[in-house]
């Protein structure tokens, strides 16, 4: 029975020590035992636009690049996890960290390329002045861009926040003074230019406002600034899996999105709706 009993703990922990091997394992970039092929998924404006520019140049140097095009914030960073893409261009480090933490997960940011200002833009009205009691603002209804919005709204006045929550402001529970009783409408944020003429005001970040077909720059005075604590917060980042930030393409693509010439693209396409930013963690 002893000898029987060894055996059976001595199974069990050979079997527990390779469980915990796979769940360790690092899927390398290009794939383990793959094709090559180096996958970058990012969302479409200005993410995947970005790429498409740099693109050529990585073939230059010998990588075998596929661009991957995500719809949805929710699928890249899963999609990095699992190994269906090799490298994320789409988020800001706050979601990237609400993202871990929520899933145990160590995705690694390596650069941040760009930063997209939050601004008001007018719906059914066109200025602040004599805003009227009951305005409706629609703003993002994902945890970390929508305290980032009513930050902006306490930035111009029109609303105060609890000290405390002032970082994970919700309309709940983070609103300590709202004198016009705005009532905010949280709303997809890929959504937010198509219902600008149903309320009276939005906040959207650059990228949306451009692929909504929004041209103009928002409410002079109701925008993140470039500079701000907010700009180096909500830089968006590429990211990889913990552990492959060593591969030569990595190096590679930094280069480039550090370049002047990166940089000089993002300001003559985007006109200030995308913010080149150009930031090693």
């Amino acid at each position: 029975m002893k000898k029987l009993f060894l055996t059976a703990l001595l199974l069990l922990g050979a079997f527990a020590l390779v469980a915990c091997n796979r769940g360790g394992d690092i899927i390398p970039i290009g794939g383990e035992n793959g094709d090559g092929v180096i996958r970058i998924g990012a969302t479409a404006m200005p993410h995947m636009q970005v790429l498409e520019y740099i693109l050529p140049k990585l073939t230059e140097q010998g990588f075998n690049v596929e661009l991957v095009t995500f719809d949805s914030f929710h699928t890249p960073n899963p999609a990095l996890v699992d190994g269906d893409i090799d490298i994320n261009y789409f988020q800001h480090r706050p979601f990237l960290n609400n993202f871990n933490n929520a899933n145990e997960e160590n995705l690694l940011p390596v650069f941040g390329v760009h930063f997209e200002p939050f601004r008001l833009y007018a719906g059914r009205l066109n200025a602040l002045e004599n805003l009227p009691n009951g305005a409706t603002i629609a703003i993002p209804d994902d945890p970390t861009n929508e305290a980032r919005a009513l930050n902006l709204l306490e930035s111009i006045g029109l609303i105060t926040l609890h000290d405390a929550q002032r970082q994970t402001a919700t309309i709940e529970t983070g609103i300590a003074e709202n004198p016009h009783n705005i009532n905010f409408m949280p709303v997809i944020a890929a959504s937010l230019p198509s219902i600008l003429p149903d309320v009276d005001f939005a906040i959207i970040n650059g990228n949306f406002a451009l692929q909504g077909g929004v041209t103009h720059l928002g409410i002079d005075g109701a925008a993140e600034l470039p500079g701000s604590p907010q700009a180096d917060n909500f830089t968006n980042f590429v990211v990889v899996r913990y552990g492959t930030d060593d591969h030569p393409i990595i190096a590679a693509l930094i280069d480039i999105l550090a370049s002047q010439e990166v940089r000089s693209f993002i300001e003559r396409t985007y006109h200030g709706a995308v913010v080149p930013m150009q930031i090693r963690p």
